[in-house]
């Protein structure tokens, strides 16, 4: 009898620490928005090993499950940003040289290619991944579970990767590794191509070159006798694939000229195309449609940078009709027939992906639309439909529960399962509270960043300090950041609710690149991120006396 009891306990035992190990979780009575069938008013979807067990109306939540009551709540497939530099580690700071001795040279990311950094489509971002979840705690927090994880420089920007925002190791993140080859319309500095034409031909030679040697090495193939062997090519090697159609080409491209020049190119060399960006794609919206280009359209959208004023100089009607048109893309790609999904464009917060998206939705693109977009449909273009991107039984339990409209204001993410792991949200309400009691505001509500600051910047190898000198006239501010690298000069400082926002440029590497930084002051605790094209770093400090 006492052996019965025993087994029993360690039944109950295992089975309790099974719900905490998240291996079973059920969400109850919410509606559920499954974006590749109808909506389920009043549902239950089941999370068991990562996947989704079950999801309808009749589904009951099992006896070993973990249950989350759904009342008022929406489950959404979790959300799908499809360009981002999320997960990329930071590359080491360059150490400024004595005067004389040059700049210090990238290393080559490979032993065989024969083009420069910026010209090699053979690098790729699952190599600069880093693993641990707690980096992408404030995608997952907006709802977040995939994304698309490319290079940050060059034109060749390389290979993509596909990653959910969790795991421990790098290989737990992937969801598709070489997702795409991609192309950003850049020069090189201190180098050649350092124009755009020169860009464009530079590209054009390379994919003549790839198209030679894959001629070449097939004649090899068939009789080598007599034939020199073909030399080995890191860089065309990448862009056999591409001219075999068996990987995708991404153009970054906003303005219609690029967009029209990426769609020569990839008409030229029969390249399976995907436009990135694209705020004035409808104008082409025919074409791309003929040519079945889908468009990872930006979210983010135009704004007027220089303070409004009686000497700011007068914007161009150019410049307005674009901001203006910009929200409108979607609906007429959608009207078009063109496929579409979103992406977040390098803005700086999550909130806006989704208020944008609020805003093409206001200009005529239909709701159920706008959340294929960040969903289903981005899975489609993805090449991951088959795994992710829509609630049924069987996919990746990759979920968002949200309270309130997902587009309003009001929007809080109360739950987000990614490959099936809980994360616990903190209630959004209390951290604005707790750091609005703790931050200094202005009359008009912004917060007090004036100051000179002891700040250490997180690099990767090297650890950099300096002081950031922050002066504030209402809305702006102004000032600099000095550290070993040099001088950098605030550019269109802005001053939030509970921090600032700058540009600048820093010599790095011999060359002139631009960071973005974002900082939150609490009392006199700063702390923020510094983005680049060489990653994001953390920076934290103290504000002197």
């Amino acid at each position: 009898m006492k052996l019965q009891h025993f087994l029993f306990a360690t039944a109950a035992i295992a089975s309790s620490f099974g719900a905490a190990d998240a291996q079973s979780y059920a969400i109850r009575d919410a509606r559920i928005v499954t974006v590749s069938g109808p909506v389920i008013e009043r549902g239950t979807v089941v999370v068991r090993d990562g996947l989704i067990e079950s999801v309808g109306a009749d589904v009951k939540a099992p006896a070993d499950a973990q249950v989350f009551d759904g009342a008022g709540l929406t489950v959404y497939p979790g959300f799908i940003d499809a360009v981002t530099s999320l997960g990329l580690q930071a590359q080491p700071a360059a150490v400024p040289q004595p005067r004389g001795q040059g700049a210090p040279q990238p290393t080559p990311a490979s032993t065989n290619s024969n083009y420069p950094a910026g010209l090699r489509p053979e690098e790729s971002a699952a190599d600069d991944l880093r693993a641990g979840d707690a980096q992408f705690e404030s995608s997952r927090n907006a709802g977040f579970t995939t994304a698309v994880t490319i290079g940050r420089s060059g034109i060749f920007n390389g290979r993509s990767v596909i990653i959910d925002l969790a795991g421990d190791s790098t290989s737990a993140m992937i969801v598709k590794d070489a997702f795409a080859e991609h192309v950003s319309f850049n020069t090189l500095s201190g180098g050649y191509p350092g124009s755009l034409m020169g860009t464009f031909s530079s590209m054009r030679q390379m994919f003549l070159d790839a198209q030679r040697l894959q001629e070449i090495r097939k004649m090899y193939d068939a009789n080598p006798r007599g034939m020199k062997r073909p030399s080995a090519d890191a860089a065309l090697d990448a862009l056999i694939p591409l001219l075999d159609r068996k990987v995708p080409v991404v153009f970054n491209a906003n303005r219609e000229i690029e967009i029209v020049r990426a769609l020569d190119l990839a008409r030229e060399f029969n390249l399976k195309a995907i436009i990135a960006g694209g705020q004035e794609a409808w104008k082409i919206a025919d074409r791309l449609k003929a040519q079945d280009v889908p468009v990872l359209l930006s979210l983010n959208f135009p704004k007027r940078t220089a303070a409004a004023s009686p000497d700011a100089d007068p914007e161009s009607m150019e410049l307005l009709r674009f901001r203006a048109g910009t929200p409108k893309t979607a609906a007429r790609l959608a009207q078009a027939g063109v496929k579409f999904a979103f992406q977040s464009g390098g803005s700086t917060t999550a909130n806006d992906f989704f208020t944008n998206a609020g805003k093409s939705v206001e200009a005529g693109l239909a709701k159920d639309a706008a959340v294929r977009a960040m969903t289903l449909g981005a899975a489609e273009i993805l090449g991951i439909a088959d795994r992710t991107g829509s609630i049924e039984a069987g996919k990746i339990a990759n979920l968002a529960v949200v309270r309130g409209d997902v587009f309003g204001k009001d929007r809080y993410v109360s739950h987000v399962f990614v490959d099936g792991k809980y994360f616990e949200q903190k209630p959004a309400a209390a951290k604005k509270e707790a750091a609005a009691s703790a931050t200094a505001k202005t009359a008009a509500g912004f917060a007090t960043v004036g100051g000179n600051y002891s700040v250490t910047i997180d690099v990767p190898g090297q650890t950099l300090t300096g002081t950031l000198a922050l002066t504030q006239q209402a809305a702006t501010v102004s000032g600099s950041l000095q550290t070993q690298l040099g001088t950098a000069p605030v550019k269109d400082g802005k001053v939030t609710a509970d921090g600032f926002t700058f540009t600048s440029t820093v010599d790095f590497g011999g060359s002139t690149i631009e960071i973005h930084v974002k900082g939150t002051v609490i009392g006199n605790q700063i702390s923020g991120t510094i983005d680049s094209p060489q990653g994001v770093v953390p920076f934290s400090g103290t504000r002197n006396p």
